[in-house]
């Protein structure tokens, strides 16, 4: 069984953004970026199921500029087998939209035919948690979404998905599509000698053309703007002064 991973290139999660002095967007001049922690999660989930025996083949796909070769290079030197660039931006700024996305791992799934795809819940850039589940749409694939617990047994997945109200396990029909969370496992970290290995690794590069997909967006960003500053907070001696603050300030 192959398992597909997508896996995106984003500023990396200890960097403090920044926004463009005119409000445009994010400032990317020399920001370290790094892949999706969800993501990462999920290329070490598939190369455990491939170290299992139950997956034949770990094959990583990025979609976006040029640079995130350098996230596939990462993907490869965990211990995924081969990787697939789609190259759908010149811009760093330019951030492909879910739908899009969707759509162009559509294609690649189409031609790889795997048995399951593992895909980070989010991106930690836009937040959008939707790929995922556009995808199984498109596919017409059962989902499980926030994983923390995934077991592959035959022709169906065990998945124990972390909700409001706890945790809830189900079991769903392959192939699947299965968005993880931060507990299903932590990521190994890559040695030397397979980051020396990861370069000589196949990498495909593509087009959203090769796919027939339009990525051109269709939303526009009006302004970016840092969140306002939090007010300090106000010490209070009893719970009678802090009713009494609450009611001043028509909090209660």
């Amino acid at each position: 069984m192959k398992v597909l991973v997508p896996v995106k290139r984003v500023i990396d999660y200890n960097v403090k953004v920044r926004v463009k002095a005119d409000g445009s967007g994010v400032d990317l001049a020399n920001v370290k970026m790094s892949m999706n922690p969800f993501d990462e999660i999920a290329v070490e989930e598939a190369i455990r199921l491939k170290e299992a025996g139950i997956a034949t083949e770990v094959i990583a796909v990025s979609i976006g500029v040029k640079q995130s070769q350098e996230t596939l290079r990462t993907a490869l030197a965990m211990g995924a087998d081969r990787a697939i660039l789609v190259v759908a931006a010149e811009d760093v700024h330019t951030d492909i939209e879910p739908l899009s996305v969707a759509k162009i791992l559509k294609g690649v799934i189409d031609a790889e035919e795997p048995g399951l795809v593992l895909c980070g819940k989010q991106a930690i850039d836009n937040d959008m948690n939707a790929t995922g589940q556009m995808l199984a749409a498109l596919l017409g694939w059962s989902q499980a979404t926030f994983a923390s617990k995934l077991a592959i047994e035959g022709d169906s997945a065990t998945v124990t998905r972390e909700v409001d109200g706890g945790l809830q396990t189900i079991k769903v029909k392959m192939p699947a599509i299965v968005s993880v969370d931060l507990r299903l496992n932590e990521p190994r970290y890559a040695s030397l000698p397979n980051i020396m290995k990861a370069k000589k690794k196949p990498l495909d590069e593509k087009t959203p053309a090769d796919f027939g997909v339009d990525v051109t967006p269709r939303h526009t960003v009006v302004s970016t703007a840092e969140p306002k500053t939090r007010k300090a907070g106000e010490m209070v001696g009893s719970v009678d002064e802090l009713v009494a603050k609450l009611k001043e300030k028509g909090a209660v």
